[in-house]
């Protein structure tokens, strides 16, 4: 035993003897031996006085059953009688067999480390009945994948995205085969081998080709989607010491060169800016960039390029790609701010922000993401001084909390809603789903990753922290809400929020046994559903961090939904047009960050929590895993 107890293992044996089965043999040696005792017993004036007890009352037992035989009503007929009589007599054979039954067989006795070692008396561990669950679950979104590549490679192959239902592919993200890329490592990650091998295939014979000869391209989405899923499946297929020396295609520094080609063409978007920050479109043929018809680029864009150009430099040796997108961050850190928050849009002119409408939703969201998703992944380097990225994503949590959250009415539901006309403007109850990556970000700044109890036990938690992490668990349950509200499960794209300003009637979401069915307002625009993944990536972290068994359950209820109204039987899921009508329209699009992030992060959530740890992994904006290694980011960037 690992421990003392309070009695012994003899005690222990002694009392589960009486449960063992004794064979006949056993039992008539053991008569014999007592029979002394017994002798004795009868031959007692007391002992002979209880035995002619028990049989005088055995005798009256028997006489009152047979009497009560014969006072059955003589009105009854013949037939009746003799089934009563007979069900009389069945009775008393019944009660007098009861005399002797044998006493029912307990459970044994068990000591306090079996105790703690079964769940139930049934041998088995309630631990692992749980985790087989979870198991099987995992093993669903795995077979969604499949189901979802199956589409894409029968009918768009090479394309950008698939259109599931009208069954062919369309190029709406530059043709560079984004899907490809973009599910390439969630493939790696479920252990996938013939996804792996034809999407490596893939790249290795057309993407390098595609890269030289294709115009126009967005350089946040290409940079995020492309360069991130090449990166990240350089680490997994056993890149810089990475996760797969066991992998089957094309080698890790295959992956590694072409994201060096890419992102080289991509430099342009930088050097071509008169300031630090980027012109939003490049055109890779020729290397060249410039702005967007507006003139403008988004706040967030400009700001979610660092995580995948920092680790490329790291990889590779070369400063040149972690040079150019640090420059971005440390020119924002010099600009006003509103509590930390910063308008959606900004000059590449200029310099300067452009406009005052703050949100964290669309075009805004993951400037704050990469606030400290980079400061996660430099924070070792003391040289680099990027503590400020820490002190600004610190600053913007307090000013989200003191200008932008809100509760709803009447069952005070926690929702971030926007300041279209800056701080001194009116405030919009509304929340895009986008925003539904705030709870996942607000865990992970918390504990750094870590899961609290642990944080909580070496006393690594601040108030600051813990506020944020109260907020990020009043906002996921918020995100979980827009799709529970709704006749589908699904979420719409944009929610509005009923307020003592603000509400709308007939905009529910169709469910009216929810809740929340008066809280939540979808107009009839928003009401469309992208196959979005940032719920699940907040799920995700939420249970990583708090293992808070809710949050698979709700992981698990909009995964059925998902099964239910987007699965293509010949192939692929597909986005919807309203999803609070049954049976929903259908859209014809499956993006690409379904098979990126939205599968891959439902995958995780329902697995063991040991991959793709927290603590030792950043996830891009994409989902795509980079790995925190301090010395490789310490050599390469200092």
């Amino acid at each position: 035993m690992s421990q003392s107890l309070p009695y012994s293992m003899k005690d222990v044996h002694y009392d589960n003897a009486k449960f063992r089965h004794r064979s006949f043999f056993k039992v008539i040696t053991q008569t014999l031996l007592a029979s002394n005792m017994r002798h004795e017993c009868v031959s007692c004036s007391t002992g002979k006085f209880l035995g002619l007890l028990m049989i005088f009352g055995l005798a009256c037992l028997m006489l009152t059953h047979a009497n009560r035989t014969h006072s059955v009503s003589d009105g009854l007929a013949k037939g009746s009688r003799r089934n009563e009589e007979h069900k009389v007599v069945t009775d008393v054979g019944i009660r007098f067999k009861k005399l002797w039954r044998r006493a029912p067989r307990l459970p044994p006795r068990l000591s306090p480390d079996e105790k703690v070692s079964y769940g139930n008396f049934t041998g088995k561990t309630n631990k692992p009945n749980v985790e087989e669950k979870w198991k099987a679950r995992q093993q669903n979104v795995k077979e969604a994948f499949t189901h979802a590549w199956s589409g894409y490679k029968k009918f768009a192959m090479g394309f950008d995205e698939l259109m599931p239902v009208s069954q062919h592919g369309v190029n709406g993200l530059g043709g560079l085969g984004a899907t490809v890329v973009d599910a390439l490592d969630t493939a790696m990650i479920m252990g996938l081998d013939e996804v792996v091998s034809e999407a490596g295939s893939w790249i290795e014979l057309h993407l390098l080709e595609r890269i030289s000869q294709k115009g126009q391209v967005n350089l946040f989405e290409t940079t995020i989607r492309v360069l991130g899923g090449l990166l990240s499946a350089y680490h997994l297929s056993g890149g810089g010491q990475g996760m797969n020396s066991a992998y089957k295609g094309p080698k890790p520094t295959f992956y590694l060169d072409i994201a060096k080609n890419l992102a080289d063409r991509l430099l342009s978007a930088f050097t071509s800016s008169p300031t630090a920050i980027p012109f939003s479109d490049v055109v890779l043929r020729d290397s060249s960039a410039h702005p967007s018809p507006d003139g403008l680029s988004s706040t967030s864009e400009v700001s979610t390029l660092q995580l995948e150009f920092n680790y490329l430099s790291a990889i590779s040796g070369d400063p040149k790609y972690s040079t150019e997108g640090m420059k971005v961050l440390a020119h924002l850190k010099t600009l006003p701010k509103v509590e930390g928050l910063v308008p959606i849009y900004i000059s590449p002119y200029s310099g300067e922000f452009s406009g005052e409408n703050i949100r964290l939703g669309s075009r805004g969201d993951s400037y704050y993401e990469y606030l400290i998703k980079v400061w996660l992944q430099l924070q070792a380097i003391q040289d680099g001084n990027f503590t400020y990225l820490h002190d600004m994503y610190e600053e913007a949590m307090r000013g989200v909390r003191h200008l932008l959250v809100q509760k709803s009415i009447p069952n005070e539901l926690v929702f971030v809603g926007e300041l279209p006309y800056g701080s001194m403007g009116a405030f919009s109850p509304k929340m895009d789903h986008l925003v539904c990556f705030l709870p996942g970000t607000l865990a992970l700044g918390a504990t750094k990753g870590i899961p609290k109890e642990k944080a909580m036990k070496d006393n690594l938690l601040t108030f600051e922290d813990l506020e944020n992490l109260k907020l990020a668990e009043d906002l996921v349950k918020t995100c979980f809400e827009m799709y529970s509200v709704t006749s589908t499960g699904l979420a719409p794209e944009i929610a509005y929020f009923h307020t003592k300003e603000y509400f709308e009637g007939g905009l529910d979401g169709g469910n009216k046994s929810s809740e929340y069915v008066n809280d939540i307002i979808i107009k009839h625009a928003d009401r469309h559903n992208l196959l979005r993944p940032e719920t699940v990536e907040s799920l995700f972290v939420l249970y990583r961090i708090t293992q808070d068994p809710k949050y698979r359950e709700w992981g698990w209820h909009i995964f059925e939904s998902f099964e239910k109204y987007t699965k293509v039987d010949s192939g692929g899921y597909t986005s919807l047009d309203d999803v609070t009508t049954l049976p929903p329209q259908r859209r014809d699009k499956m993006e690409t960050f379904f098979l990126g992030e939205t599968l891959k992060y439902l995958y995780l959530l329902f697995g063991d929590t040991s991959v793709i740890p927290l603590d030792k992994f950043v996830f891009n904006t994409e989902a795509h895993p980079f790995p925190i290694k301090d010395a490789i980011y310490r050599e390469a960037l200092t």
